[in-house]
């Protein structure tokens, strides 16, 4: 889903999988394993994108790099 943020283009989700998946406006996306929904939803209702990502989910989760579009 789009997003209104300086940093972050897209934030997707995949329950089944507790999977975060973020775009950058850099283009640059990473996939996030183990994120409870409650840490999405919270992501999405956040004021600023960009400073819930960098306290909540950055450094928090195991990650992988994806390719670009």
């Amino acid at each position: 889903m789009q997003v209104d943020s300086d940093a972050i283009s897209e934030i997707t989700y995949d329950p089944r999988r507790a999977r975060l998946f973020v775009r950058f406006r850099s283009g640059e996306a990473y996939a996030y394993r183990d994120v409870p929904a409650g840490v999405h939803e919270a992501f999405m209702a956040a004021e600023s994108k960009g400073r819930f990502f960098q306290d909540e989910v950055r450094d928090r989760y195991g990650f992988e790099r994806l390719r670009r579009r």
